[in-house]
């Protein structure tokens, strides 16, 4: 939506389709707020729009403490995007900035940090640091209204570099106190005490994963539960009430998760997810990656729009509307996956993987790195090896900020790889939106949804997902 009439229309219908597409500040109020935020709607002369929450917090506003916009689903516009604003948006999500700053992000988009810089500042009006300081206040946010840890320790785990910075944040954004936004945690907000867990497992982080739209959870958990490895992953529970459970190796340390499956009466747009992390620090990246996996940044309505209109894929849509595209918790993992099979990966976890310290229940492992599959297949001459000695020296990258061509091409000159298994790969490690099934005549009015119309045939089960 490029036009601010347009954008206005949408204010005032209180339209939830683009929660997250866009922020509207009042300047009579100093606040902004989401598109479908209940309060009366302001005067459209005083009313100003910003691409993200960050250019609102850098324009001098505050987040509205009723329809809380940080808390919106992503703009679906960077999974769809491949140019370097796409890209570095996915990274500054997966916490890049923070652990390497812009130099670090810059380096792996190809760039210089005065280009990367410019260019983030020209279209969404903040540059790195301010769209990784919004996203760090997020995290806070949540931490504070939905667990009882130490402020101190939230700081440093919302990746904040002190405690001052850390209040100095919260008050500019939320114009209150550390203390008194947790004293004023909305009555929705998850119930604090830990879920049953296996004896051995810490009490977890309750958090709720919002989406937009509908979301057909029940083809999502299929999926998962179909390609589940043991050891690694687990799916529990009868359909509309499972859990899908995982390990998760992240950059300061390991984390399992558990997501729960919406059942036929949803009590609102979010799945229901608890993390047991060894370092809080993980946090935001933990919570990224679970958002790709289960695909909860799209915009259901484009796509069945799209789709729906099809003849071939009407009735799916029908069927099945708000149908995701799920991605992975781990793109290198995924890859090998897709390449051997689930019964090849669970060995490799087996005689590979390393043992977590602490085993929750069925979870005892983590998938094996790519450097250590790497250096047992070196003197194999075969796809695996190939495959992850790409991914151990760098030649092959696959973190969200990859660019998907280049990535696509180094992928088929590797052996082994036919071009099935790198449309899987494509579709589901990078995020890509629009692949298309190899082997099936796609029309050009899929565009730029054909992972989805992919994900509408397997549920239909006119395909079968490779990495299974």
């Amino acid at each position: 939506m490029t036009d601010q009439d347009t954008r206005y229309a949408a204010v005032r219908s209180r339209d939830a389709r683009f929660d997250g597409e866009f922020f509207f500040a009042v300047e009579t109020t100093g606040i902004y707020c989401r598109p479908s935020c209940p309060a009366v709607t302001p005067k459209r002369h005083n009313v100003r729009f910003y691409p993200t929450a960050a250019a609102a917090h850098g324009a001098g506003f505050r987040a509205c403490r009723r329809c809380r916009p940080d808390a919106v689903p992503g703009s679906a516009e960077w999974n769809v995007r491949a140019d370097v604003v796409g890209r570095a948006m996915r990274l500054i999500g997966d916490g890049v900035v923070d652990r390497e700053g812009v130099a670090g992000l810059a380096v792996r988009l190809g760039y210089s940090a005065r280009q990367v810089q410019r260019q983030l500042t020209a279209e969404l009006g903040a540059g790195p640091v301010a769209l990784a300081r919004a996203q760090r206040a997020h995290t806070a946010r949540v931490l504070l209204q939905t667990t009882g840890l130490p402020v101190t320790e939230i700081a440093f785990a919302a990746g904040f570099a002190s405690v001052r910075q850390f209040n100095d944040t919260i008050r500019t954004v939320y114009a209150a106190t550390p203390s008194t936004l947790r004293a004023t945690a909305p009555s929705t907000t998850p119930n604090l005490t830990p879920t049953p867990a296996p004896a051995s497992t810490p009490p977890g982080i309750p958090l709720r994963l919002s989406h937009r739209g509908p979301y057909h959870s029940a083809a999502v958990f299929d999926l998962l539960a179909h390609e589940a490895v043991p050891g690694i992953e687990e799916v529990s529970g009868s359909p509309g009430g499972r859990t899908y459970r995982r390990t998760l190796r992240l950059p300061y340390g390991t984390g399992i998760v558990a997501v729960e499956e919406r059942g036929s009466a949803p009590r609102g747009r979010w799945l229901d997810a608890r993390l047991h992390l060894t370092d809080l620090r993980d946090l935001t990246t933990a919570v990224q990656r679970l958002r790709r996996l289960f695909d909860l940044d799209s915009d259901p309505y484009a796509v069945d729009e799209r789709l729906g209109a099809d003849p071939r894929l009407a009735h799916l849509v029908a069927l099945r509307p708000g149908l995701r595209s799920p991605g992975a918790a781990d793109p290198a993992e995924l890859a090998v996956r897709a390449l051997v099979g689930r019964a090849a990966a669970e060995r490799l976890v087996a005689r590979y993987g390393e043992v977590l310290d602490v085993p929750s229940g069925s979870l005892t492992h983590l998938f094996p790195e790519p450097t250590v599959l790497a250096e047992v297949t070196r003197e194999d001459d075969s796809p695996l090896g190939a495959l992850t000695a790409a991914l151990a020296d760098g030649a092959l990258r696959l973190d969200p900020g990859a660019d998907r061509d280049e990535t696509h091409r180094a992928l088929l000159a590797l052996p082994g790889l036919d071009p099935r298994t790198v449309a899987v790969v494509r579709a589901r490690a990078l995020g890509d939106p629009d692949v298309a099934p190899p082997g099936v005549d796609v029309p050009d009015t899929w565009r730029p949804w054909r992972s989805y119309a992919l994900h509408h045939l397997i549920a239909a089960g006119e395909w079968e997902s490779s990495s299974s």
